[in-house]
């Protein structure tokens, strides 16, 4: 029997092959607007036409959003794991943010230890970045919301995941990074009115994490990283046994 003569390989596929890669590798994220046709078919070497036979396809299949007049977009929901109702529970619930603690402990010390193997020099340089929004957030200490610095650290920990070139695991912090966000400014607030000794903790934790992971110690930043979670899971806890106690200890009446 002979077999069937090969088909042709459309010159679209390889362009949707190109967009997919910058979608799952994270150049292109969920939300950003693509350049116009004219732009990409000179970026790929190809025709306008075969362009938008691309982007027609990739609209198709959900992963791009064509707004009449208005562009083409990476569809803004792409790997959401948790939209806003459930994001809304699990922060107002405090059994839900102790198992967020605990799963990033493993998630970023993965993030963390393949970051320090595979970083590149532009990576370095999102983490020198982003280590120093981290830095200056500390340095104006009663000058900054609680927001603006959750933001900073949740931001730290999203560059450790891109630097760490594994794909799920970028994906994966990038769908909860709205959780992510606010379990630290949730932390934040239980631990920065502990004193500046924990605050000064915090900040050597995070500046020792990036410098492991720039330096390529792969091992050293996995254990800093599981370090950095115990170090704020102990602390809260710590924090949350002295409350309990004071409220007992408020509930005692004096005897009469």
């Amino acid at each position: 029997m002979k077999p069937a003569p090969l088909q042709p390989r459309r010159l679209s596929d390889g362009i949707v092959e190109r967009i997919e890669t910058l979608v799952l590798e994270g150049s292109l994220r969920p939300g950003e607007r693509l350049p116009a046709e004219r732009a990409l078919a000179e970026e790929f070497g190809v025709s306008r036409p075969s362009v938008r036979e691309a982007i027609q396809k990739l609209v198709a299949r959900g992963l791009l959003v064509s707004r009449h007049g208005g562009g083409t977009f990476v569809n803004s929901t792409l790997g959401t794991s948790f939209r806003d109702p459930m994001i809304e529970l699990l922060g107002r619930n405090p059994e839900a943010q102790r198992d967020l603690i605990e799963f990033r402990h493993t998630l970023e010390g993965a993030c963390a230890y393949y970051a320090a193997q595979r970083a590149t020099a532009p990576d370095r340089e999102r983490l020198k970045a982003a280590f120093e929004r981290v830095q200056d957030c500390y340095l104006q200490q009663g000058r900054i919301s609680r927001a603006d610095e959750g933001r900073a650290d949740a931001l730290f920990h999203l560059a450790i995941a891109e630097a760490s070139h594994n794909a799920v695991l970028l994906h994966t912090i990038r769908s909860l990074f709205e959780l992510l966000e606010h379990n630290v400014v949730t932390n934040i607030g239980g631990m920065l009115p502990l004193g500046s000794a924990v605050r000064d903790r915090l900040l050597a934790q995070h500046e020792a994490l990036y410098r492991a992971i720039v330096e390529g110690r792969a091992e050293d930043a996995r254990r800093l990283a599981s370090e950095h979670m115990d170090y704020v899971q102990d602390v809260l806890n710590d924090n949350r046994d002295e409350i309990e106690r004071i409220e007992r200890a408020q509930r005692r009446r004096e005897p009469v």
